[in-house]
């Protein structure tokens, strides 16, 4: 009667423990990524279109990623093209995806600026108690040919996260307030050979400083070449600036291109310094001390305006 007695309460405690596993048992879902392109790379609006292939191995007949899926960091989704079938026994679904990604560019550097993409991926219905995502690593690529026209990919990746909500969406039942949910993760960083680019925006600048230099040429007694030349190159520095901000975000840390015009603009003011002090010299009868200031002056402006502007560049570069 005792031996009964205690087969019967072991079958009950095992048939227990065994659903209390299967109501807490995750799964486990197989997911890659293939990046076709990244595209309309845009500074200014803080977003970058991407297209890629997104594929899905499950058991789960709960799982629905065509009604599920969730890119959290993106702007808009595009309604996907959808291929299902089975493989391995399993549901094998094959998505093709075209986001618009927001992005905080990081542009202290610009032109010579390297940026980290991130794409993150996750179920809307179950969270990491249900679903954990598994990335398939050696599938997952991007095409070396077609993904970025003009920079370079390093540290193409895919990983596993977790994305915590600190609520529990309306469920106020005790435990519920914090939310974690499984989340794949296409990340990669791509840089440039930026010294095209760097030639074209700055052109300008270093044009308005060449000319604002030729103001040393004329004797220092003329006043209207001595100090109009500088006065033009300025404007023509101060436009080139505002081109430049018309592509970037606004950014409240001084980047290379605030730097750079900076240097311009004081290198200007340190230009018609030069020529007022030559003036003022000259004025005075000290023809040959006039004379003598104009030279050093304009070698010490224009050394100090290559000196800082290689120093900036180099530590940009770095």
């Amino acid at each position: 009667m005792l031996l009964r007695c205690v087969k019967k309460v072991t079958i009950l405690l095992c048939f227990l423990f065994s659903g209390y596993l299967a109501c807490g048992q995750q799964d486990t879902v197989h997911v890659g990524a293939y990046v076709i392109s990244v595209h309309d790379i845009n500074f200014r609006e803080k977003e970058f279109t991407i297209r890629f292939w997104l594929w899905f191995k499950y058991s789960n007949p709960d799982f629905d990623f065509t009604k599920q899926l969730d890119i959290s960091n993106a702007k808009s989704i595009e309604p996907p093209e959808v291929i299902t079938d089975s493989l391995d026994g399993k549901a094998w679904v094959i998505m093709k995806m075209k986001c618009t990604m927001k992005q905080n560019w990081s542009v202290h550097d610009f032109p010579f600026d390297q940026q980290h993409l991130k794409v993150q991926i996750e179920n809307t219905l179950f969270d990491n108690k249900s679903l954990i995502f598994l990335p398939d690593t050696e599938g997952s690529q991007f095409d070396y040919k077609e993904a970025i026209d003009g920079w370079k990919v390093n540290n193409f990746q895919v990983v596993a996260g977790t994305n915590d909500y600190e609520t529990g969406f309306g469920d106020t039942t005790p435990g519920r307030g914090l939310q974690n949910f499984s989340t794949f993760q296409i990340e990669m960083n791509i840089e440039r050979n930026a010294w095209g680019l760097f030639a074209k925006i700055f052109l300008g600048m270093y044009i308005a400083f060449l000319i604002s230099m030729i103001s040393f040429t004329p004797h220092p007694s003329e006043m209207e070449p001595r100090f109009g030349l500088p006065v033009g190159g300025l404007f023509a520095a101060v436009g080139n600036k505002y081109i430049i901000d018309s592509l970037l975000p606004e950014s409240s840390s001084f980047t290379l291109v605030d730097t750079l015009h900076a240097l311009t603009f004081i290198s200007i003011f340190g230009i018609l310094l030069v020529s007022a002090l030559a003036l003022k010299l000259y004025d005075n009868g000290k023809k040959e001390e006039a004379e003598a200031l104009n030279k050093k002056g304009a070698r010490l402006v224009a050394s100090l305006f290559v000196f800082f502007n290689l120093v900036f560049v180099i530590l940009a570069i770095w």
